[in-house]
């Protein structure tokens, strides 16, 4: 029965709106429903519940989230798993091809926000965030450095581990002890003045808090940017 599903939805979904061949039009067909791209990104990070997806995606109602995950499922690009005792709960992960969608994002992200219309104020869940930072690093002036940094954002926490040309994130469930360096905020939304314009905690109304050695999240700091505008 599984089997037979699959099939269907690929049959469905291969020319069903642009008739085309081309890789970047399947491509559309496969994520470019509303909603799916987004889902995909909140899962980018590790496996989430329903109600966890649901309460980062406000905007998004229940059942249509169940119908973007049944789709993604069926296509081979999420999958469902169960967390072990003491938790016990089923959650959505990407599979490994699914997973290989971040660069995907990354470029898309990189491109986006060069145009003039870009909104940097609206609202950012934090796992956008925490793929922002995977996105505007930039490896090349990382050099030898190597931290441990703990981002805690509202009631969620992530690690991080910088080292070689890269800036792996996990989520931490309950925090991380003992990090190099620590960024706390209420909201997401708080840490780009910061991170992406460059101006001090305070400057930037301290909803930021930052705990390390000041010269290490001076250098830590430096390691993100933004692209030049298109035009500018």
């Amino acid at each position: 029965m599984k089997f037979q599903k699959e099939t269907n939805i690929g049959s469905a979904v291969h020319g069903k709106w642009y008739g085309d061949a081309c890789g970047a039009a399947f491509a559309m067909e496969l994520i470019g429903e509303r909603w799916t791209l987004l889902v995909i990104r909140e899962l980018m990070l590790g496996g989430r519940r329903f109600s966890d997806i649901r309460a980062s995606l406000p905007g998004l109602s229940a059942k249509t989230l169940t119908e973007r995950l049944e789709t993604l499922q069926g296509l081979g690009i999420v999958e469902r798993a169960f967390l072990p005792p003491p938790v016990a709960a089923q959650v959505y992960q990407l599979t490994e091809w699914g997973r290989a969608l971040e660069p995907v994002l990354q470029e898309l992200g990189r491109w986006a926000v060069r145009s003039p219309l870009h909104d940097p104020g609206l609202p950012l869940t934090p796992v956008s965030l925490m793929l922002s930072m995977r996105t505007m690093l930039d490896p090349d002036r990382i050099g030898e450095l190597e931290l441990w940094i703990a981002f805690d954002v509202g009631e969620e926490h992530f690690a991080g581990r910088l080292r070689g040309r890269e800036l792996a994130i996990h989520p931490a469930g309950n925090g991380v002890a003992s990090p190099d360096l620590r960024f706390s905020a209420p909201s997401a939304s708080d840490f780009l003045p910061v991170f992406y314009g460059k101006r001090s905690p305070e400057e930037a109304g301290g909803r930021l808090a930052v705990e390390g050695d000041p010269e290490l999240v001076r250098r830590f700091l430096d390691l993100f940017a933004l692209p030049p505008k298109c035009g500018a």
